[in-house]
């Protein structure tokens, strides 16, 4: 059993073929923001309240209504089958033995509607240059009993990601985009020197994503919507002006602009510019950063990359139990009872 969810992605990279390895771990350019968003986490200091009985901390919450036994909803994440024969599927269960939302990616290597069925579910939007199959899309996340709608707006391309170029990573034929129907093949077609998983998202992402468009989508769907991707205070309340529910503060997990600031270092000037939900992504890796993201104004977090390392390794559902269970001592260190009572702990930066 793992003792922290670092331990996951060594433990995976043993049985990971190297290419997917790489896809997972890897972040755009020098990996400079990748690499930010860890020292910047580290970097947030919390004084703890002292002599506040506190014996049973509740991390219990509610993120864009949806019940959460811990402030902790699982990132979109594509091509999970990548790494597990049911991929999404067996993801979705661990969130909901976890009792936590599980975000639907639009590159899902399973059908959302059986994705939907396994666990309390939100859905995932990339901006197509289909418009129908938007539409489709959308309509179906509603039927399929997705409770909010979070678009992402940080990918009018892919960012350059050097580990995949040099691997000219491609999909194997088995792992394909299972909501996009007639999906096309770029994915699968290697060529030296290329990402084909970048060449099969030039293809099928339209980059003049606008605010419009977001509007279009506001008036398009009853579901709450969250904008996940922004960084900037101004596009921010832009956002809610435009009916936003909720924000995710996001740099893609550094995977989209290197050099973009760190995504913890982006939140209060955020939570500051808007009145709603605002969740935190990129970086975490413990019951203590969850616990950093709260006390500098966030609702709850996104969490990635250490719930693909441990579902390589069957253990998702572990590794979530082990994330509770750290927030749940970190608030007893703290002084905290509820979740409601980490907003006001004093934060600096060491």
């Amino acid at each position: 059993m793992a003792s922290s969810l670092d331990d996951y992605e060594s433990l995976a990279s043993k049985v990971l073929p190297a290419g997917v390895r790489d896809f997972i771990a890897g972040g755009s350019g020098s990996e400079t923001t990748l690499r930010r968003n860890r020292s910047a986490l580290d970097a947030v200091t919390m004084a703890p309240r002292v002599l506040a009985g506190v014996s049973s901390p509740d991390p219990s919450t509610k993120l864009l209504g949806t019940p959460a036994a811990i402030p902790v909803a699982i990132a979109p994440m594509a091509y999970q089958q990548l790494v597990h024969p049911e991929g999404e599927i067996a993801l979705a269960r661990a969130a909901a033995m976890a009792g936590i939302p599980y975000v639907i990616s639009t590159l899902s290597s399973q059908p959302m509607e059986q994705i939907a069925a396994e666990a309390s579910t939100w859905f995932q939007l990339y901006w197509l240059r289909d418009r129908a199959m938007v539409e489709s899309l959308i309509d179906r996340a509603g039927q399929a009993g997705c409770t909010a709608l979070m678009v992402t707006v940080d990918v009018p391309v892919m960012g350059r990601r050097l580990r995949d170029v040099r691997n000219a990573f491609q999909l194997p034929s088995e792992v394909v985009a299972a909501n996009l129907v007639g999906a096309r093949t770029e994915a699968h077609v290697g060529v030296a020197g290329a990402s084909a998983v970048a060449t099969h998202t030039a293809a099928a992402f339209e980059p003049s994503l606008s605010w419009l468009d977001l509007e279009w989508i506001r008036q398009r769907t009853e579901l709450p919507l969250v904008v996940k991707g922004i960084l900037d205070p101004r596009d921010a309340y832009r956002a809610t002006e435009t009916g936003a529910e909720g924000i995710v503060v996001s740099n893609h997990g550094g995977r989209q602009l290197d050099g973009a600031p760190a995504s913890i270092d982006a939140l209060a000037a955020v939570v500051e510019a808007v009145d709603c939900e605002v969740l935190l992504d990129s970086g975490i890796r413990s019951g203590t950063d969850v616990l950093r993201a709260l006390a500098l104004g966030a609702s709850g977090v996104l969490i990635g990359r250490p719930l693909l390392w441990a579902l390589a390794l069957d253990a998702a559902a572990e590794a979530l139990e082990l994330l509770s269970g750290e927030l749940t001592q970190a608030m007893m260190l703290a002084g905290c009872a509820t979740v409601a009572e980490i907003a006001d702990l004093t934060t600096g930066r060491a």
